[in-house]
Parts: C-alpha cells; sequence; structure tokens
C-alpha cells in the first residue's frame, strides 16, 4: 500500500492539480471571443479562433492527423500508440481498458482511415485559409488593430494548447491507477471485481484487514442498472430520480432543475445553442450514445450526440456537422469542429431526444441554430 499512498496517490493529485491550472488559461478565450464578436460578428470571431493550434498541434487533434501520418508513412504504429494510447472515449472509467490494450485497435483506426479515405490535412488546409481570409477582412476594417488581435489569438493558441497538453497528461497519469487496481485484484484473487470495492476497502484488502466485501454481487447490478440509462444532465439541482427522468421526452440532458417545470418545446421549428464552428449544412442526422457505433456514420451526415471528447475525434472528418446536447464554444466538440472546418451547434439542451437518425436539419454553426427541416415526432 505505500506504493499507492505515498507514490502513485499523489502523482495523480499533482497531474490533477497541473491540468487544472492548465484550463483556467482558457478562459481568457471566452473573453476573446465576446470582444471580436462585437468587432466583427459571431461567425468571423469563430473563425479567427479557429487556427488555435497555429504553427504546433492540438492534442485533440493528435489521434486523428496521428491516423493519417501513420497511413502516409510519417509515423511509426509505436509512435502513435505511445502519443496517443493512452486517450480514448472512456478515460475517466477506469474499469474500461485503455484503447491500446486492444492489439487490434490501432489497425482498426487504419482500416477506417483508408476506407473514409478522408483527407485530413486539406480540411485544416481548406480552414486555415478561411482564416486568413478572416483575418484580411478584420485588417481592412481595423488596421490599427491588428497587431492586437494576432497578439490576442497567439496568447489564445499557447492557452489552448496547454490546457489539451496538461489534459493530456493527466490521464496519462490517472490510467495508471487501472495498472496498480488490476495488480491488486490479482493479488487479491478478486479480478476484476476490483472495480467495485471503494479505495479504503481496497487498502483494507491489501493490508489483510478486510475479507471480500460482501455487497459486490448488489454493486455490480446497480451499477448494470444504472449502465443502461442516458448521461445524466451535467447540472441538477434538487431531488433527482433517473428513473423518473429518462421518461421524459423532452428531457435535457445539460440540466435538471426541480423546481421549475419542463418546457415542452417539440412544436418548435429551430434547436438553439452556442456557435461551436461557422458554416450552414444540410442533411441527415445519425444519434451516437457512444463513439464505438462510429462505423455507421456515413460521409456527409450529421453526428448527434449529448456530448464529445477526444475518443470522438476520429469520427469529425467524416461528419457534414456536429451537433450536441452538451458543450460551450470552448468545448472539445467546438475546438475541434473549428480546427477541421465543420459546422457545429454545441449546448442544444435536447437534441439527442427531438431527433432520431434519419432526420433532415440544416446547421447554422455561426448562429448557433440548428432548423428542423423534416422532423418526426418522437
Amino acid at each position: 500500500m505505500e506504493l499507492w499512498r505515498d507514490e502513485l496517490r499523489p502523482y495523480v493529485f499533482k497531474a490533477l492539480n497541473g491540468a487544472s491550472m492548465a484550463a483556467m488559461k482558457l478562459t481568457n478565450i471566452s473573453n476573446l471571443d465576446k470582444k471580436l464578436t462585437q468587432l466583427v460578428g459571431i461567425e468571423d470571431s469563430n473563425t479567427l479562433l479557429s487556427n488555435l493550434r497555429g504553427e504546433a498541434e492540438l492534442t485533440s487533434l493528435g489521434p486523428v492527423i496521428g491516423i493519417s501520418k501513420v497511413i502516409q508513412g510519417e509515423m511509426s504504429r509505436q509512435e502513435y500508440l505511445m502519443k496517443y494510447g493512452h486517450r480514448g472515449p472512456h478515460e475517466y472509467e477506469l474499469s474500461i481498458p485503455d484503447p491500446m490494450e486492444d492489439t487490434n485497435w490501432l489497425e482498426k483506426q487504419i482500416a477506417e482511415g483508408k476506407r473514409s479515405n478522408i483527407d485530413v490535412e486539406r480540411l485544416l488546409e481548406k480552414q486555415h485559409t478561411q482564416y486568413e481570409a478572416a483575418k484580411k477582412r478584420f485588417e481592412d476594417r481595423y488596421p490599427n488593430k491588428i497587431n492586437w488581435l494576432e497578439k490576442q489569438i497567439k496568447k489564445a493558441g499557447e492557452a489552448a494548447q496547454l490546457r489539451e497538453e496538461g489534459r493530456s497528461e493527466f490521464v496519462r497519469v490517472f490510467r495508471l491507477v487501472r495498472t496498480f487496481a488490476l495488480k491488486a485484484g490479482e493479488l487479491t484473487e478478486i479480478g476484476e471485481d476490483v472495480f467495485f470495492y471503494y479505495i479504503d476497502e481496497v487498502e483494507d484488502l491489501l493490508s489483510g484487514k478486510l475479507a471480500k466485501v460482501m455487497y459486490i454481487a448488489a454493486r455490480k447490478a446497480n451499477y448494470e442498472k444504472y449502465k443502461a440509462l442516458p448521461p445524466f444532465p451535467s447540472f441538477i439541482r434538487g431531488r433527482f430520480d433517473p428513473f423518473e427522468w429518462v421518461k421524459d421526452p423532452n428531457r435535457r440532458i445539460d440540466y435538471y432543475d426541480a423546481t421549475m417545470p419542463m418546457v415542452r418545446e417539440s412544436d418548435s421549428q429551430s434547436l438553439k445553442g452556442c456557435a461551436g464552428a461557422a458554416g450552414r449544412v444540410e442533411g441527415a442526422v445519425r444519434i451516437f450514445t457512444r463513439p464505438e457505433e462510429g462505423d455507421a456514420l456515413l460521409p456527409g451526415e450529421i453526428l448527434v450526440a449529448a456530448t464529445t471528447n477526444v475518443g470522438w475525434t476520429p469520427l469529425f472528418p467524416k461528419a457534414a456537422a456536429i451537433i450536441t446536447d452538451i458543450g460551450a464554444p470552448l468545448s472539445h466538440a467546438a475546438i475541434v469542429a473549428r480546427e477541421l472546418g465543420i459546422p457545429a451547434v454545441v449546448g442544444c439542451g435536447n437534441a439527442t431526444t427531438r431527433l432520431k437518425t434519419g432526420d433532415r436539419v440544416i446547421v447554422g454553426g455561426g448562429q448557433g441554430i440548428v432548423y428542423l427541416k423534416d422532423v418526426k415526432e418522437n
């Protein structure tokens, strides 16, 4: 237990503090976005903030750019695994294996990259051209502010890269806890049941102070019951019964307030969210509950999900647009979509309940509005 108490646990909290401090620096981008919106409007502001990678690389984009490099022979498989093998859609659920624990995972990614035949570099170049055009419009309109703009964008890019790197390194450290847990399960002969123990119970078990916990079967049953539910709202106020909440066809995923009645919006012809990435696209939506379903996404379809993280990034180049229930201008979906030039509306609240696969919508990424063109009520 000395390994956990004296080395691993302090190391995890140190990495968490580092990631949190890096994330705080990104809040300045919100202020810059507001200022630019006042100066040039929401769409050009959005485009001007679409080059946060600068001459470097955003870690969130790494997995999809890296696959392209592997296919082109510019990066070895081993190098890819070392850089991105710890990233995935379930980074904070230790009971789920890392992608690199699946020996076929990388080959599947490569095969999908070849099959989709999407030129990620071309997408990045196209978006950079749009960025330069927006920057030229700004310079023509505010010639005395161009130096200010370049300085602010550089600062924003450095903050974004720091936030992304901090998160990546925290995940790398945090996933070590899975290795520790698996070893603890092996030593105590409880195997992967270790993930149903509290950490103090694991400590006592390793110290010989505790026999096997009698409530593991009940914990497993509860886990399976709650696992079947959709993602809970990000913000919950008041008493929350998830089994009653899930019965409401108009439920929101972004928040729940027990003191306020839910407003039925099914008669509205649009969904309002945040402007994630500029652009206007019409197409059929495809609803996803997890990125492992991504093989079903057809080129030109609009990806709709409750939220996204780095594990979803390889799906983005295939999508015509992105819609999420949860998110803000600095969320993963918004940043990655902007960098790739894919229209996105984030933070819609209930897109995954209002829409269903096959519905046709128009995504107005610059305005943060999804227009419901051909949507059948659920």
